[in-house]
């Protein structure tokens, strides 16, 4: 999107989803000011975040971040939308384990 991002993460134990926004935020302002000589602030302060507690709900996320330049009427297929997952080529981590409807192989 040309003006927010979406991401679906997991963050490991121990590690706060502040903390890994900081990460991520930061990690990126960084690159964006050295190789295109973007100012700060680069990014508005604050988030938000919505917890994923089932498989449906993970898909349900998922979905709506892939369709979300779609919905924008930016193009007409998510695939068309260069930086998006959806966007052929993306290799995906699969979701955790622990959301998977089987049961079974977590």
């Amino acid at each position: 999107m040309h003006d927010h991002i979406h991401l679906l993460i997991t963050v490991e134990s121990g590690t706060t989803i502040e903390r890994a926004v900081q990460f991520i935020k930061g990690g990126f302002a960084f690159r964006a000011g050295k190789e295109f000589g973007a100012k700060a602030p680069f990014w508005q302060k604050g988030f938000s975040e919505v917890r994923i507690l089932d498989a449906d709900r993970f898909e349900k996320a998922a979905g709506y971040i892939r369709n979300n330049p779609v919905a924008a009427h930016l193009i007409l297929d998510a695939r068309e939308f260069p930086h998006s997952s959806a966007y052929p080529g993306f290799e995906l981590d699969p979701p955790p384990r622990w959301l998977t409807h089987d049961k079974r192989s977590a």
